[in-house]
């Protein structure tokens, strides 16, 4: 079942908003751009959101059918205590809503952990997935930089906007770079179980097994944006990707762990330059 909940307006751009009924539970959808047009679905990270790609959406729509999700968990999606938070699971129900949508081919983006989604999704949906773009995710634990001030106990919870800063902060490195008021507020959505699960099924999934060697047995276009700045996720681990023939490795200066909110305009660009050349349009 879908349900629409009408039209948004991002940069000049109408995005259409929808909600997806999978057994799991509701799933938000945001799609902008020509309907014909190759689809490209952008995936966020933990404790993130659609509204992490707002800035970056008006840049993509003249070449692509932009589509977004907000995971189960997240944003606008339903935050059940019971289903899984596994990334598997989680790339299943992307899948899902791609075939709700009727989409039967799509480059996928996804920044930070929603770049393990993405490589998930290839591997359970190799049929689907046409390209894979990773922004800022880290290949393995090994890469992941701890912070303390990242800490939120459950009696934190909901945390006020300065707690969520501190939390946040590691995610930008850009000098003067303001976290958007409503970043902070779709965090505060999540309940305290399914930010710890999330971060869980990530922790699980990069254990089990390090993205690169997932990703060099698909045969997929890979392209790796790295914010060169990143605090946390060693921006030098970019390299481990080049174990994936083909692999297209770029590394930012000057920005951290969210280039697409820190400079959309050149993260746009490096994307752009490699869906040109791996879009594929609907029969």
């Amino acid at each position: 079942m879908t349900v629409s909940d009408g039209n948004l307006h991002v940069g000049d751009e109408t995005t259409e908003s929808s909600t997806l009924s999978l057994d799991d539970g509701d799933i938000h959808v945001c799609q902008t751009g020509p309907r014909d047009a190759p689809a490209l679905l952008l995936i966020h990270g933990s404790a993130s959101s659609t509204r992490s790609w707002d800035r970056l959406v008006p840049l993509l729509t003249g070449s692509h059918r932009v589509i977004r999700i907000d995971l189960l968990g997240h944003g606008r999606s339903a935050k059940p205590a019971g289903p899984s938070y596994a990334v598997p699971d989680q790339a299943r129900r992307a899948g899902e809503a791609l075939d709700r949508l009727g989409v039967g081919r799509a480059i996928v983006a996804g920044h930070s952990s929603g770049g393990a989604v993405a490589t998930a999704l290839a591997e359970r949906r190799p049929d689907l997935v046409t390209a894979l773009a990773l922004v800022n995710t880290g290949p393995g634990m090994h890469a992941f930089i701890p912070s303390e001030s990242a800490v939120i106990t459950p009696s934190q919870w909901p945390p006020t906007d300065e707690q969520l800063r501190r939390f946040a902060g590691t995610a930008f490195s850009r000098a003067g770079y303001r976290i958007p008021q409503e970043l902070l507020d779709e965090v505060r959505m999540m309940t305290y179980h399914t930010l710890t699960a999330t971060m869980q099924g990530i922790r699980d999934y990069l254990e089990q097994r390090a993205l690169p060697d997932r990703l060099a047995v698909l045969g997929r276009p890979l392209l790796v944006i790295f914010g060169e700045d990143d605090r946390r996720w060693r921006s030098s681990s970019a390299a481990d990707y080049r174990v994936v023939p083909g692999a297209e490795v770029e590394l930012l200066p000057g920005l951290g762990h969210s280039p697409i909110l820190e400079d959309p305009e050149r993260t746009a660009r490096s994307l752009l330059a490699f869906t040109a050349v791996h879009a594929v349009r609907e029969d």
